[in-house]
C-alpha cells in the first residue's frame, strides 16, 4: 500500500484543520482542571501570604515609631536637665561674682579709710614736726 502525494497532501491537509479539535479535546494545550485549581489555590495562598507581610510590616513601622517617639522624649529630658544644669551654674556662677564684687568692694573703702587716715595723720605730723621746730628755733 503506497500513499499517493495527493494522498499525503490531503492527509496534511485534514490534519491542520482538525488539529485544533484534537488538542483542545485530549487537553494537551490547556491544563487540567485539576492543575488549575491547584494553581488558584496557589495565587490564593500568596495573595494571603502576602497580605499578612504587609500587616506585619505594618506592624513593625508602627513599632519603630513608638520607639523614636520614645527616644526622641528621652533625648529632651536629657536636653532639659542639661539646660537646668547649665541655668544653676550660671546662677552659682553670678552669685560669686556678685560675691567677688562685694570683697572689692568693701576692699576699696578700707584702702580709702586707710588712705584718708595715712594722709591725715602724716599732715598733723607734719604740722607737729615744724610747729615744734618752730617753736625751739625760736
Amino acid at each position: 500500500m503506497l500513499i499517493e502525494e495527493e494522498q499525503v497532501e490531503e492527509i496534511g491537509e485534514y490534519v491542520r484543520d482538525h488539529i485544533d479539535e484534537w488538542l483542545a479535546g485530549k487537553s494537551v494545550s490547556r491544563p487540567s482542571l485539576l492543575y488549575e485549581i491547584d494553581l488558584r489555590e496557589r495565587i490564593v495562598r500568596v495573595e494571603e501570604e502576602l497580605r499578612h507581610q504587609r500587616e506585619l510590616m505594618r506592624e513593625g513601622f508602627a513599632h519603630m515609631d513608638k520607639r523614636f517617639e520614645a527616644m526622641q522624649e528621652q533625648m529632651d529630658k536629657r536636653f532639659e536637665a542639661m539646660d537646668k544644669r547649665f541655668e544653676a551654674m550660671q546662677e552659682q556662677m553670678d552669685r560669686r561674682f556678685e560675691a567677688m564684687d562685694k570683697r572689692f568692694d568693701a576692699m576699696t573703702k578700707r584702702i580709702d579709710r586707710f588712705m584718708i587716715w595715712t594722709f591725715g595723720i602724716t599732715v598733723s605730723v607734719a604740722i607737729a614736726v615744724t610747729s615744734a621746730l618752730r617753736i625751739w628755733s625760736n
